[in-house]
C-alpha cells in the first residue's frame, strides 16, 4: 500500500512528523484530518525516507544511542506500559535533540495505526534491516518486549567484539607513531649535532656512520618534503582503499596476512552466523535471514563468496553445500551449518559459532598483541641503538686519526 509523509499540528497545538499508509493522497488527507491534524504538508511516500534522512542528516543517532533506546523500550513495555506511552516516556528521557526527533517520528506513526516495524522503516540508515526485521517478528509473535532483550543483547554482544578489536589495536598504533617519531627525531635532530665532528672524515669514515649521516641530511634537508609525500601517499591510499576495486585487494591481502587473516575470517564469519541464528530464532524466513545477515559482513572477499547462499537456498540446496562449494569456508563453519540442518536447530548452531569464533577472535588478539608489541620496541630500539652505534664508530674513527 503507498504510504505519505506528513508535518501537521495537534489538536493540543504541537508539530507532528510521520508517515501514513492510504490507498490515495486524498485518502490519507481526509485519515489525518479526521484524527483531529491540521495539515502542514503531505508528500507521496517515496519522500518518507528521504525525509527521515534529511532531518537527521550530519548527526544521525549512532549505535550507542540505538542501543540504550531499545535496552530503555524493552524495560517499559516489559512494565506494561502500551507502545505510545513507552515512546511517549522515552521522548522525556532523550538528552540528544536527535534522539528526540527520531522517537517523535516513531510515535507520530505509531498513532497513526502503523506497527513500530513499520515506523522504523522510515529510518532503516539508522537501525538497519536486522533490526527491523526482528521488531516484525517480535510484532507477530506478540513478544515485542521478549525480542527486544534479545535485539539488546545481540547489540551489547556486537559492541564488545568491536570494541575489543579496537581497544586491542589502539596501543600497537600509538607504539608505532611513538617508534617513527623517535627515530626522526634521533635522524632530524641528535645525528646532525655531530655532524661538525665528522664533516673532515670523509670517507674515512666507517660505513654504517656514513648511511646514518646521509639519511640524517636528507630528512633534514628534505624533511618537509618528505612530510608532505606520505601524506599525499596516505591520502592516495586511503581514496584507493575506499574505491571498490582498492578495497576488493585489500581485504583478500588482509585474508592472506599469517596472524590477523584468520582472525579477521572468524570476526566476519562470527558477525553472519549470528544474525543468521538471532534471525531464524525470532521467526524469520531462512532466505531474508540470509539476505540481511550477508549485509553485516565487511569483508568484500566473505561477503562475494555468502551471495551464493540465497540463490542456493532458493533453488532448494541446503545451506552447508553451498558454503562447501565456495571453497572459502572452514570445516568447522561448514560441519556446524550442516549438524544444524540435519537436527532442525540451525538457529542454535549458528549461534554457537558464533559464539566459538567470538572466542577465537578475542583469544587471537590477545595473542597477536604478545607478539606484535615487543616486535615493534624491538624494531625501535634496533633502530636507534644502530644510529647509536654508528655515532659511536664515527667518534671511535675521529680518535684514531687524531691518535
Amino acid at each position: 500500500m503507498p504510504h505519505f509523509v506528513y508535518r501537521a499540528v495537534g489538536r493540543d497545538g504541537k508539530p507532528l512528523d510521520g508517515t501514513i499508509e492510504a490507498q490515495g493522497l486524498e485518502l490519507a488527507s481526509k485519515t489525518l484530518r479526521a484524527q483531529g491534524l491540521t495539515l502542514l504538508e503531505l508528500e507521496p511516500g517515496s519522500a518518507a525516507a528521504a525525509g527521515a534522512a534529511a532531518r537527521l542528516e550530519g548527526r544521525a543517532p549512532g549505535r550507542q544511542d540505538v542501543l540504550s533506546m531499545t535496552s530503555e523500550l524493552a524495560v517499559l513495555l516489559r512494565a506494561g506500559l502500551p507502545l505510545d506511552r513507552a515512546l511517549r516516556v522515552l521522548i522525556d528521557m532523550a538528552v540528544k535533540p536527535q534522539m528526540s526527533q527520531l522517537l517523535n517520528d516513531l510515535l507520530s506513526a505509531v498513532k497513526g495505526g502503523r506497527a513500530l516495524s513499520q515506523a522504523l522503516q522510515a529510518h532503516e540508515q539508522v537501525f538497519g534491516g536486522f533490526y527491523i526485521n526482528m521488531v516484525r517478528s517480535g510484532e507477530a509473535s506478540g513478544h515485542l518486549s521478549a525480542v527486544l532483550e534479545r535485539l539488546v543483547e545481540y547489540l551489547e554482544n556486537a559492541r564488545a567484539n568491536r570494541d575489543t578489536v579496537i581497544s586491542a589495536l589502539i596501543y600497537p598504533a600509538i607504539l608505532a607513531v611513538v617508534a617513527v617519531l623517535s627515530i626522526t627525531l634521533m635522524l632530524g635532530f641528535v645525528v646532525p649535532q655531530f655532524e661538525t665532528l665528522f664533516e673532515d672524515m670523509g670517507e674515512a669514515l666507517p660505513l654504517l656512520t656514513q648511511v646514518v649521516i646521509r639519511s640524517a641530511d636528507l630528512i633534514e634537508s628534505y624533511g618537509w618534503l618528505l612530510l608532505l609525500a606520505a601524506v599525499g601517499l596516505g591520502w592516495y591510499l586511503r581514496n584507493w582503499a575506499r574505491s571498490e576495486r582498492g578495497r576488493q585487494s585489500l581485504h583478500a591481502k588482509l585474508l592472506r596476512l599469517p596472524l590477523a587473516g584468520g582472525i579477521i575470517f572468524e570476526f566476519e564469519v562470527s558477525k553472519f552466523a549470528r544474525t543468521v541464528g538471532t534471525l531464524l530464532g525470532n521467526g524469520v524466513s531462512l532466505l531474508k535471514a540470509i539476505s540481511i545477515a550477508i549485509d553485516t559482513v565487511d569483508n568484500r572477499v566473505i561477503k562475494a563468496s555468502l551471495q551464493v547462499l540465497p540463490a542456493a537456498v532458493k533453488a532448494g540446496q541446503r545451506m552447508s553445500v553451498a558454503l562447501e562449494n565456495t571453497g572459502m569456508f572452514t570445516p568447522m563453519v561448514i560441519q556446524m551449518t550442516r549438524v544444524g540442518e540435519e537436527s532442525g536447530s540451525l538457529d542454535k548452531m549458528m549461534l554457537e559459532l558464533a559464539k566459538v569464533f567470538d572466542d577465537h577472535v578475542q583469544s587471537g588478539v590477545k595473542r597477536g598483541l604478545a607478539l606484535l608489541e615487543p616486535v615493534l620496541i624491538l624494531g625501535m630500539g634496533f633502530v636507534i641503538a644502530v644510529i647509536i652505534i654508528a655515532i659511536l664508530m664515527g667518534i671511535l674513527s675521529v680518535n684514531d686519526l687524531a691518535v
